[in-house]
């Protein structure tokens, strides 16, 4: 059964007016890079929680979530408002299979993702085993404007320590940005550009991650399995595998 831990927010970080990254002190804190866990605020109607995946690396002090407010949401927007000093209560312990643990091996590891849907990646490229695992990482990051493209100095780390093994490539629909494609991401795969971008096809030697937007996942997912690729199941293993959550 779940329990609730009380914790403090130290940083509401800012990328721009409608996303943020929500940051929380809770030492000890353990988890599998890729799940996520619930947070929770008190209100008068009660307590309200969402579900957030872990941007952080597994056994960082500070927990960061990558968030945005939805319109007609009733929690988002009140953790979106919150500043460093407010009281959340995060769920314990967190949740989810969407984890290198669940992917077979292959060479090439796709890590595909819209808006905040790449939160689960930056966790799971701040451990050792994509690097040890696979000979290609290929992180792809589907937003609609530039200022959606976050934790950019992470990202230059990574290309810079792990050169000729990884690769990252952004995708902003409507905007043009220099080293980013442009169409939507069902389409740069039929036309082969995300495959020429990055260097990497989609083959039998492929894995795939896909978070984000369940249209996209649906999308990508069908032009995955027009290459020949298939979901990943416990009893049967395949290529591509999604984060469940979302739906």
């Amino acid at each position: 059964m779940a329990a609730w831990l009380q914790a403090q927010i130290t940083e509401n970080y800012r990328w721009h007016a409608k996303l943020c990254s929500l940051r929380v002190e809770l030492p000890g804190f353990e988890f599998t890079a890729g799940q996520f866990v619930r947070l929770a605020i008190e209100t008068s109607e009660g307590r309200m929680q969402r579900a957030y995946s872990l941007v952080n690396a597994p056994g960082d002090p500070q927990l960061d979530f990558l968030l945005t407010p939805m319109a007609d949401g009733k929690v988002s927007p009140r953790l979106h408002a919150l500043q460093a000093g407010d009281a959340i209560w995060v769920s314990q312990p967190a949740s989810g299979f969407f984890t290198l643990t669940e992917v077979p091996d292959g060479k090439v590891l796709w890590l595909i993702g819209t808006g905040t849907g790449i939160g689960p990646y930056l966790s799971m490229l701040a451990t050792a085993e994509p690097w040890q695992r696979f000979e290609r990482v290929v992180l792809v990051h589907g937003v609609r404007h530039a200022e959606d493209l976050v934790y950019p100095e992470l990202i230059q780390q990574w290309q810079q320590r792990y050169r000729q093994q990884f690769h990252y490539q952004p995708v902003v629909t409507r905007q043009q940005v220099d080293g980013a494609l442009s169409q939507r991401l069902p389409q740069l795969i039929q036309q082969h550009q995300l495959q020429d971008a990055a260097g990497a096809d989609f083959d039998q030697q492929s894995q795939v991650m896909l978070c984000g937007n369940p249209d996209m996942i649906k999308e990508v997912r069908a032009e995955l399995e027009q290459l020949g690729l298939q979901k990943n199941l416990r009893r049967a293993p395949g290529h591509i595998t999604v984060e469940q959550y979302w739906n």
